[in-house]
């Protein structure tokens, strides 16, 4: 309770319910809480609220039971009052159609709880995928003190001598089998050893990418994003994020002054040191947005030029995250890149980036897993955007994961017309394809009836595949796991679904990419592509569209991927 007018609510005195007589509102409160056993001056205290995603369909959390201790542990040393409370939970694996069409609803469950129930500061737990995302932005728009905690990443597994990590070694297993090299023996013993411990893939997949990120935006405790879900180390930075959510409940330290532009700038270029996922172009531009900044994708090349990858994790180099956190993790690579960086943001423990960098002057590194800026993996960002007649507001290439030798192409299209038609004749040994063609998959967008999955990483043709072919450049409008490698494009906005130029496209067109113009180009002319659009313009207005509950919010109010696929109405006005 406050002890005079002039100071604001805390804990159970805040958000009361309205019943049009607030004190008899807080007389309520304090009845119904102590029913569950708090002695009267346990519920005086601040309250930290610990947002809990952790599900039985949600493998990457399992660990959060003894996680969500350690912070109730570090919250009650710190004279506050610990009280969890559940939100959803998005199982990268376990969601139909994808994950991310569910980002934005678990975005909106974490901002009104948060908003909704009695608080004084909250702590984010979360890891997988889109679990981060969904979160910070929730917390960005509820602009309540806030502090993440991820779970962390798995330990890798053991296969024949050598170690795997999900999911990278996955999808380099499953092409192998594809192609008939692994047996079926074998791929199932390689199932049960890809993930083999709690937590997120083990490799610089978007998981990991955003972990990253959120270190770097200054939401996370310094040091803690790379620690693996089962160190004891991660236990130690949750019970530490619980002392930190109490003073940062005392300092009122809220994300608008943590989420600027400049330390989104900050968290862009880490992403390109990291050779990180592309997905998380789509998710900080999300997280962005609710602080009312925008990531054009010319701001995206002009970091990523600007930019060298110095992190040798897969699917760009050949390690694991355990290896990056023994190598130095966040740190190691902050301190590299520490004339690109802005220095004055504020983070979550009240001082600068500057300041914790400084803290941290004696960290080790270790040169095989965190480059010298003096001699990167690459000399450039890890992700490019490329513009062009088929991507007229922008496409995204992975460059550090691509065969260089496919960066300047032009090549026949093979058009898939939806995922359906992808899976029916991918490996049709009839299909009309070659090594030197371009594989296309439309209706995969946001507005797709699919919610924009991670379909982008087209298998290659299986009589390619089995002819020893590696990669081929592929395009389209999905998303790709930050796990996956190859040459593909990804997130052509506008989408197909949507009219973009990419629906318009038919198996025998040409088209050219150019990673050094930074082009992707359509090269048939404008009379037939005016034809074809009045064709689509008759199929479209015949498209059936979902009638009722979150589908059809989703379908009538989300953006295309260059404004990071929210919600029109819960983007913030520019700041």
């Amino acid at each position: 309770m406050t002890d005079s007018k002039n100071k604001p609510p805390i804990g159970l005195s805040r958000q009361l319910v309205s019943y049009g007589d607030k004190a008899f509102s807080l007389y309520m409160r304090r009845s119904f809480a102590s029913s569950m056993g708090y002695l009267p001056e346990t519920l005086s205290k601040p309250v930290v609220g610990i947002a809990n995603s952790a599900s039985g369909f949600n493998n990457c959390h399992r660990h959060f039971p003894e996680l969500l201790e350690a912070v109730k542990r570090g919250v009650l040393q710190a004279g506050g009052l610990p009280i969890d409370f559940p939100t959803v939970s998005l199982g990268e694996a376990f969601l139909n159609p994808t994950s991310l069409m569910f980002r934005n609803l678990m975005a909106m469950d974490v901002e009104e709880m948060v908003r909704a129930q009695p608080m004084d500061s909250v702590v984010l737990m979360g890891g997988c995928d889109k679990t981060v995302p969904a979160q910070l932005m929730g917390a960005v728009s509820a602009n309540l003190p806030a502090i993440y905690l991820v779970g962390g990443p798995m330990m890798t597994g053991r296969h024949k001598g050598e170690r795997l990590g999900a999911c990278t070694d996955c999808r380099r297993f499953w092409a192998s089998y594809r192609a008939g090299k692994v047996s079926d023996a074998e791929i199932h013993q390689v199932e049960g050893r890809l993930a083999t411990t709690a937590g997120t893939c083990a490799v610089m997949g978007t998981a990991s990418t955003m972990a990253c990120i959120t270190e770097t935006l200054g939401m996370m405790l310094p040091g803690t994003a790379a620690i693996p879900a089962v160190h004891a180390d991660r236990l130690r930075a949750a019970e530490a994020t619980g002392i930190a959510a109490v003073r940062l409940a005392q300092t009122r330290i809220t994300p608008d002054r943590i989420v600027t532009r400049k330390s989104v700038e900050n968290a862009v270029r880490v992403l390109m040191a990291l050779g990180g996922s592309t997905n998380a172009v789509i998710h900080l531009t999300a997280v962005a947005g609710r602080a009312g900044i925008d990531i054009p994708l010319t701001w995206l090349n002009e970091l990523s030029d600007s930019t060298p990858v110095l992190v040798n994790l897969k699917p760009t180099g050949s390690n694991y995250m355990e290896d990056f956190y023994a190598a130095g993790g966040m740190s190691g690579v902050l301190r590299e890149l520490k004339p690109l960086l802005h220095l004055d943001c504020l983070t979550v423990t009240g001082e600068t980036l500057g300041e914790r960098m400084a803290a941290d002057a004696d960290v080790y590194i270790d040169p095989a897993v965190i480059r010298p800026t003096q001699d990167p993996i690459e000399p450039v960002g890890g992700l490019v955007a490329l513009f062009g007649s088929l991507a007229p507001q922008g496409a995204i290439f992975k460059r550090s994961a691509a065969d260089k030798a496919l960066f300047e192409s032009e090549g026949r299209a093979v058009v898939f017309s939806s995922l359906d038609d992808l899976a029916a004749r991918i490996d049709d040994p009839n299909l009309d394809v070659n090594a030197n063609d371009i594989l296309v998959l439309q209706n995969a967008g946001p507005t797709s009836g699919t919610g924009m999955p991670e379909a982008g990483y087209l298998p290659i043709p299986g009589k390619l595949a089995r002819a020893g072919v590696k990669d081929i450049v592929r395009i389209s409008d999905a998303r790709m796991s930050g796990t996956a490698f190859g040459s593909i494009v990804l997130h052509v906005t506008p989408e197909s679904a949507a009219g973009g130029p990419l629906a318009l496209v038919h198996s025998g067109d040409r088209i050219r990419l150019s990673i050094k113009e930074r082009r992707l180009d359509l090269l048939v002319d404008e009379a037939e592509l005016k034809r074809r659009r009045a064709a689509w313009e008759l199929q479209a207005k015949q498209r059936s569209q979902p009638q009722r509950g979150y589908a059809q919010l989703y379908q009538e109010h989300v953006l295309q991927a260059d404004k990071g696929c929210d919600f029109d109405f819960l983007r913030a006005a520019g700041r």
